[in-house]
């Protein structure tokens, strides 16, 4: 009897049989080999303002300018920025910069073509604030997550 993706064993339980353990370690290779497949075709239709997002946790705040957006980011103790580019190409100056109330900024600055970023900075229980430019033009939040 053939299982799940046509390998013998897969679904069937290894009471009595003596090889269960071979059984398990095939089920876990399968299992392994299609969550990877799952992952890297699932991963091709992301969109570029996901594929831009190098920070972890939930978005706090968007600024948009007219060259692009600031995009803070809040997880449960630390804060991130990113600076994205509206229109993705060429290098051109970028910068963002990211502060917790009472410590100095963390910032990136540079040549870029998508982003700038990302930068974190521990923020439990603080005030933060953000900038972000490209290109000379730039948005800024202000204190936020008081």
């Amino acid at each position: 009897m053939t299982g799940l993706l046509g390998i013998r064993g897969i679904g069937r339980t290894a009471r009595g049989s003596g090889g269960g353990g071979r059984q398990a370690l095939v089920q876990l290779l399968v299992l392994a080999l299609v969550s990877a497949v799952g992952l890297v075709l699932g991963g091709t239709g992301a969109s570029s303002a996901e594929a831009v997002s190098a920070c972890v946790g939930r978005p706090a705040k968007t600024v948009k300018f007219a060259t692009g957006e600031l995009r803070v980011y809040r997880s449960r103790a630390y804060a991130c920025a990113v600076t994205v580019a509206k229109n993705p190409g060429k290098r051109r100056q970028m910068s963002v910069q990211l502060q917790a109330r009472g410590a100095r900024p963390v910032g990136d600055s540079g040549r870029y073509t998508t982003r700038a970023g990302p930068v974190t900075v521990p923020a439990l229980h603080r005030c933060i604030r953000a900038t972000g430019s490209i290109s000379g033009t730039s948005g800024s939040t202000g204190w936020i997550l008081c």
